[in-house]
């Protein structure tokens, strides 16, 4: 399994969770309005508060994720991108320098 369909998998995990919990927030909400504990526009107001603290901590369990993931393949050793990056550029250099070098022995 590559990173990108973990990453993708754990975040729609994520994402349903967030679905899961505005949704019973709802039904608790119009209960309480049913109930007279509270007001149409508390409740709502409720909500509202709840679903942006969710959607701003989204974006840090984004973050936090992607850092653990990182963390995760630097435990197994799986180089990363500039790493790769870089170890190609030194091989270009060096294929380069043989040639050369076959180059000036057939001269």
């Amino acid at each position: 399994m590559d990173t990108n369909s973990l990453f993708r998998q754990l975040l729609m995990i994520g994402i349903g969770t967030t679905s899961l919990v505005a949704e019973r927030l709802r039904q608790v909400t119009d209960e309480w309005v049913k109930e007279g504990r509270f007001h149409p526009e508390q409740a709502s107001k409720l909500v509202d508060d709840v679903m942006a603290q969710f959607s701003g901590d989204a974006s840090s369990f984004e973050d936090q994720m992607q850092r653990q993931l990182r963390n995760v393949l630097q435990d197994l050793g799986v180089p990363r991108q500039a790493e790769m990056d870089e170890l190609r550029g030194r091989l270009d250099r060096l294929e380069r320098q043989v040639r050369e070098l076959e180059n000036k022995l057939w001269r």
